[in-house]
């Protein structure tokens, strides 16, 4: 089975696919989501199958429109609701208390009594949720633990043979993968599981005190929300971070061609003008723009991992972990392995 890629004016074609438990993909504004109906487990097993996604790792319920989440919780906090109406639809994920554990199947919840809903800011994909007459999982439409996808292709690349069918809306505008903000703390104090373009500050303003997760999952620790526990967003290729403080780019450049190896560099056109000697190089904006830098990170790391580069370790532009530099770091570290030269 060859996987189609679907022109939005083909979207029955997508919608049809889903209601008889098939799996297609469809564009957010974030990054591009694996569907499936959620309310169908046989569907969402096939989720985890197509991605090699572990199985205790629960998914992100993706919606239409605000009041379905009524079908899934009695427990909407002032805030949350406060939250919804500011930044829904839009790249914020919401963690409730479920009404019960029989509402969503166990394989979406990782066996949770909460779970985390999204309204993405896509008027096809609003229209797919709806015209299915259900509501969707959508995790990241890539092979679990490479980089997520931001655009049709990357998603055929991965999963090619494995999904009836990508949705192709175009490049994805933020890059990276919502907020994930938790509403269940004990002490009603919202904590963020994530971090993504909706901002701690953001947050704040609106509903007062935010917290970030410190919490270091164990082995045995079932994570509440998607990219806490497993290594993500690696290419094959070894990513190294450069301390733009330290300004180290050409020591480390220098460093790896002496031990034969071929680099490339994932930076700023600002920075790439002072360096020399290296194999490759990715834009990830014209200066040292964090916001175009996240829009851009993901297809960097896949565009410099093709094989026929020969490139033997990708060195990335890093930025201060505050604001948005909060989410761009936080998927990078991961794609580095936390390493830094």
């Amino acid at each position: 089975m060859e996987t189609k890629i679907i022109h939005p004016n083909n979207i029955k074609e997508a919608v049809d696919a889903i209601k008889r438990g098939e799996l297609v993909s469809f564009p957010t504004e974030t990054v591009y989501g694996l569907g499936a109906d959620a309310t169908n487990e046989t569907a969402v097993k096939q989720v985890y199958l197509a991605k090699g996604r572990p199985s205790d790792n629960p998914l992100i319920v993706h919606i239409s429109n605000k009041e379905q989440v009524n079908e899934f919780t009695n427990d909407i906090p002032e805030k949350a609701q406060q939250l919804m109406d500011a930044f829904w639809p839009g790249p914020l994920t919401l963690i409730f208390n479920l009404k019960d554990t029989s509402v969503l199947p166990s394989v979406v919840t990782g066996g949770l009594q909460t779970a985390a809903f999204r309204m993405p800011n896509n008027e096809l994909t609003l229209q797919l949720i709806e015209q299915s007459n259900t509501v969707l999982v959508g995790p990241s439409a890539n092979t679990s633990g490479l980089p997520s996808p931001t655009t049709a292709k990357h998603v055929y690349h991965d999963l090619n043979g494995k999904i009836f069918g990508v949705l192709d809306g175009g490049a994805c505008q933020v890059g990276v993968e919502s907020t994930v903000l938790d509403m269940t703390s004990v002490d009603g104090v919202p904590i963020i599981l994530r971090p993504g373009a909706i901002t701690k500050d953001q947050l704040s303003e609106l509903i007062g005190d935010v917290q970030m997760d410190r919490h270091i999952l164990s082995e045995g620790e079932a994570p509440k929300a998607p990219g806490m526990k497993y290594k993500h967003y690696s290419p094959n290729t070894p990513v190294i971070m450069i301390n733009n403080q330290l300004n180290n780019w050409q020591e480390a450049i220098d460093f790896y061609r002496k031990i034969g190896k071929n680099v490339g560099i994932l930076s700023s056109e600002t920075t790439r003008k002072k360096l020399e000697d290296y194999t490759s190089f990715y834009k990830l904006s014209e200066i040292a723009d964090v916001s175009e830098a996240m829009r851009h990170l993901f297809a960097g790391l896949r565009e410099l991992d093709q094989p026929e580069k020969k490139i033997d370790v990708i060195l990335a532009e890093t930025f201060n972990e505050e604001d948005k530099g909060l989410a761009y770091m936080n998927r990078l570290k991961k794609a580095a392995n936390q390493k830094f030269f």
